[in-house]
């Protein structure tokens, strides 16, 4: 599995940490997701693709 995040659609609502905490964080200065794992194990992909789904914004993708 590949996840990515689009900085600039993000809106910075925190979902995907609270779904996926240690897959994503968000930006001190202004609550903008990073993507800190970007190859999860196989056994986080409900809580990555939770974590996409639960995105107010659309901003994460989740390939494979």
């Amino acid at each position: 599995m590949k996840v990515f995040a689009d900085q600039d659609r993000c809106v910075a609502s925190g979902q995907c940490v609270f779904a996926a905490e240690g897959v994503f964080d968000q930006r001190d200065e202004d609550g903008i997701v990073m993507v800190v794992d970007d190859s999860p194990p196989d056994d986080r992909l409900y809580d990555v693709q939770d974590a996409a789904a639960g995105c107010p914004a659309l901003a994460i993708t989740v390939e494979g």
